[in-house]
């Protein structure tokens, strides 16, 4: 058993599994021929699931991410603060 104290990060944690899920859904995008950018840019103005395809289940995978949230991370890397 180890004798130190783990530090977790939950926002960095957070943080990679929106950027995890955005990876895959722009992914998803690009294979069904779509502009990836304008599509989640559509979605995010919108908060309409309808411009993020189903293909690999990515318009499941954008609905978990709260819209607030997704817009404070882009940005944070954006501005890479």
């Amino acid at each position: 058993m180890d004798d130190f104290t783990r530090k977790f990060n939950a926002a960095e944690d957070k943080d990679m599994e929106i950027r995890h899920i955005l990876t895959s859904v722009y992914e998803a995008l690009k294979e069904k021929g779509y502009n990836p950018i304008n599509q989640i840019v559509g979605y995010i103005l919108s908060e309409d699931p309808t411009y993020i395809t189903n293909h690999n289940q990515a318009r499941t995978l954008i609905c978990k991410i709260d819209r607030d949230e997704l817009l404070q991370v882009l940005v944070r890397n954006y501005l890479e603060l």
